[in-house]
């Protein structure tokens, strides 16, 4: 499985969804205002996957409602004991990495989705806007889009998740409608967590201004517990750490 993000504009049409080479699981796609869910599994689910996406985005729709400072604060949001236990994630990995809670939302979504069709599928892979849920009983393949770097799409992962799902999430601040506050072409953060992938990654990608900071930036993600592995790329330059199994093409 390849997931190369394109441009900005190929971005929002998400055209790199046809770039995907293997064939062996049922594909469908799921959408919900916002949210637009290319899921890979063993049968069609897609009625059933509308449904659990639904249920979360109200879930999070509704304490936005009755909280909209989680909607808009860009720092850590106080722990609610009350929330529903989505929000309760989202306030978690967010807080761990430093970031506002709506900076994991994306992965938020995959993750509880992809969590509720492992109940019906032996494998589940779900990409949302660049993050990616996966639990596969083969290993599968993630190449990184770099945007103009020369290193963009050479990067291939090769995932393993036979005993539990794996998050990958891409944080970039020349790519994409992300909100980043730094200029990384590719932050590419693997761990257990899809929230927390996408939390570090975020994090991560806003101490990346030139290429002199993948130091730092591999430095930083060394300090945030779970994380398994990191791939930084700035331009020519690329940093890597962690239990990262790779290929260059």
């Amino acid at each position: 499985m390849i997931f190369p993000l394109t441009n900005k504009i190929e971005y929002k049409e998400r055209v790199y969804r046809n770039l995907i080479k293997d064939k062996d699981l049922v594909s469908f796609q799921v959408k919900e205002a916002e949210s637009d869910l290319y899921i890979r599994v063993n049968q069609d689910l897609s009625f059933y996957a509308q449904q659990v996406l639904v249920k979360f985005r109200r879930q999070i729709e509704n304490y936005i409602n009755s909280y909209p400072l989680f909607k808009n604060t860009l720092l850590p949001y106080p722990q609610d004991a009350n929330a529903p236990k989505i929000i309760k994630s989202m306030i978690e990995a967010a807080s761990q990495c430093g970031v506002g809670p709506m900076a994991v939302v994306a992965g938020a979504i995959a993750e509880f989705v992809g969590k509720e069709l492992l109940n019906y599928s032996t494998e589940v892979i779900i990409e949302n806007g660049g993050d990616i849920f996966i639990k596969s009983n083969q290993i599968r393949k993630v190449s990184i889009f770099a945007g103009e770097s020369p290193l963009s799409q050479r990067i291939i992962l090769k995932i393993q998740t036979q005993k539990n799902y794996r998050g990958i999430c891409t944080s970039s601040g020349t790519v994409g409608p992300s909100l980043s506050f730094g200029k990384a072409d590719a932050v590419t953060v693997i761990s257990d967590s899809v929230l927390l992938s996408d939390a570090a990654a975020t994090a991560i990608g806003n101490i990346i201004k030139t290429k002199k900071d993948i130091d730092k930036g591999l430095i930083y993600a060394q300090t945030i517990k779970g994380i398994k592995g990191v791939v930084i790329i700035k331009d020519d330059k690329i940093g890597i750490w962690g239990d990262v199994d790779f290929i260059t093409i």
